[in-house]
Parts: structure tokens; C-alpha cells; sequence
């Protein structure tokens, strides 16, 4: 039987159970990807998380900031089984996809994901145990439900293991 991708959209958290499921964020360039993996309860979920934080705070959709996602993808875990002293934590993704002189500094929206991502997961008290961040190029991430491997595939290069 075939793995069945599920896509895990900007802003979107997606949790599952199911052995045959990969889920599955495509092209994250300056977003994060947060996965998490229970191997008890063989639950998985992912977090696609677009901006660091809320402006003013009234966002609706909690999975479009890390501030806010992370808690919520923690959250929906213990919601389908998982123990948060379990649970194994894995970040792709916060490329500077705007590479224009004098871009850098003022719109490196990749950058700041990434550290309010530690930040958040650090306040937690949540260790992220891998990574794969920075850069330049897009990256597609996977986690497989059947044994919470993660892989990252950037942009013109192999798929490679998160561990």
C-alpha cells in the first residue's frame, strides 16, 4: 500500500494516526515547518506556520504564526493520544527567499521564524531535536506517521533524513 501524502498548508496544522500517512509541507521558503512525533502513541503532526507572531494579537487562525501555532500543535497532539514528555521535535524551513541588496536585515521574515520557533519551543520547554534552516532555497519536508521519520529535500539537491 502507498503512503498517503497529506499536505499541510500555509498556516495549517495537521495531526494524524494513521501508519500510511506522510505529511507533508511543499516549497517552505521563508515559513517554518514544526513536526512532532509521539513513538508510543505513533502520532504525528505539522505545523506551517507563515509569520513569527500575530500583530495585533486577534488572528483567527492559529497555525499562521508560530507564536500561536506551536502551543496548538502541541495542544491537538494531546488531543489525539500524545504525551507532550514524549513527543520528538523537528523545524525546517525560515530560508531568506528575498535576496535584493539591503533586503536582508528589514524583511528576513525566514530568520525570524526560525528564532521565535526556538524561541517558543524554549519557553515550552520543548527540545528541538534536529533542524534544518537558513539558506536560500525552498524545502519540501516530510514526517511519516509509520515511524516519525522527517526528510527535507531543498531545492536542487537529495531528500535527506532529520534525525
Amino acid at each position: 500500500m502507498a503512503d498517503q501524502a497529506l499536505p499541510v498548508g500555509l498556516g495549517e496544522i495537521k495531526i494524524s494516526n494513521s501508519p500510511g500517512d506522510v505529511l507533508v509541507a511543499y516549497g517552505l521558503g521563508s515559513c517554518v515547518g514544526v513536526g512532532m512525533y509521539d513513538p508510543v502513541a505513533r502520532v504525528a503532526g505539522m505545523l506551517h506556520a507563515v509569520l513569527p507572531q500575530s500583530l495585533n494579537g486577534t488572528e483567527q487562525v492559529p497555525g499562521k504564526f508560530v507564536t500561536t501555532g506551536v502551543p496548538k500543535l502541541i495542544e491537538e497532539m494531546e488531543k489525539a493520544g500524545a504525551l507532550r514528555s514524549r513527543l520528538q521535535v523537528r523545524m525546517a524551513g525560515g530560508a531568506n527567499m528575498l535576496t535584493a541588496p539591503g533586503a536582508k536585515q528589514a524583511f528576513n521574515i525566514g530568520e525570524r521564524n526560525v528564532m521565535q520557533a526556538r524561541t517558543t519551543l524554549d519557553t515550552l520547554r520543548m527540545r528541538l531535536q534536529a533542524e534544518d534552516v537558513g539558506g536560500t532555497v525552498g524545502r519540501t519536508v516530510r514526517l511519516f506517521v509509520a515511524d516519525g521519520r522527517m526528510t527535507v529535500k531543498a531545492l536542487g539537491s537529495q531528500e535527506k533524513a532529520l534525525a
